[in-house]
């Protein structure tokens, strides 16, 4: 089976109230909003020749009231509110042959036109690995492995450490979709990196011939390594500031006169 698409148009109306005086000359009360949307859909299971259909929601308040689903072939209430709003559309003959037309009227006829976009285009991934902890070789490190801007959906994300596939401490994100018509995953590793530890993300996608591996390996923070250095370069001055005093020391030696005998012989 081809990939499933949707086509989605969406209509939105806003009604506000007008802004009221008060009369003692108070500040204008805010006006009061209601959003109304209509939301057209065209489902593909398998293309223009698979099945197909056509679905309409009518939202009110955030909140669908109504809808028309060709597989059905009439409107419907989901809520109260929209059932008089469905009756009186069951009514209308001309209404309803309307809206089951539009399955080839409007969904096949779009998918036509932009069949190339949908079933052609393919966008490689990019992947990045990004620790959360300053120091990478502190307890409980959590790695997180992003992989963004690839079309159509659909990766798997593999965590490796040395080789081996990791399945302990592994945690996937939703998968969102993006402005421009490209999407985006994560995929978490909770893991104690100890030093030589070479960690890896795999991503398969159907953009790529064959998987990206990305690698991370822990190193000593900047800090520690500050430390490291500033231990150093005290240990070879301290070194330093022994040799000065000890040859100090023996030249001040050298240099003192023996006591002569003043003695008389008799």
């Amino acid at each position: 089976m081809g990939r499933d698409l949707v086509l989605l148009e969406t209509l939105l109306v806003v009604l506000g109230l007008s802004l009221v005086q008060g009369a003692e000359g108070r500040l204008p009360t805010p006006a009061a909003h209601f959003l109304h949307q209509d939301k057209q859909e065209c489902h593909f299971a398998d293309g223009a020749a698979g099945e197909v259909w056509f679905l309409e929601r009518y939202i009110y308040d955030r909140q669908e009231i109504a809808r028309f689903d060709s597989r059905r072939g009439w409107y419907e209430a989901v809520t109260e509110l929209g059932k008089p709003d469905a009756d009186y559309w069951n009514s209308q003959k001309d209404t309803i042959e309307y809206r089951r037309a539009q399955v080839d009227s409007y969904c096949r006829y779009n998918y036509g036109i932009l069949e190339h976009f949908f079933t052609s285009r393919e966008v490689e991934p990019t992947v990045k690995i990004s620790p959360t902890q300053a120091d990478p070789l502190a307890h409980h490190t959590l790695l997180i492995c992003t992989v963004a801007g690839y079309y159509p959906s659909g990766v798997n994300i593999t965590w490796l450490r040395n080789g081996q596939e990791q399945a302990e401490g592994v945690g996937y994100a939703e998968e969102l979709q993006n402005g421009d018509w490209t999407f985006m995953n994560q995929a978490m590793l909770e893991t104690v990196p100890e030093r030589g530890d070479v960690y890896a993300c795999r991503v398969e996608h159907s953009s790529l011939k064959e998987p990206i591996t990305v690698q991370w390996e822990p190193r000593t923070s900047d800090s520690a390594t500050s430390k490291v250095w500033t231990g150093a370069v005290g240990a070879v001055l301290g070194l330093v500031f022994v040799a000065v005093g000890l040859t100090l020391y023996l030249k001040s030696r050298k240099a003192t006169p023996l006591a002569h005998n003043t003695g008389l012989i008799g």
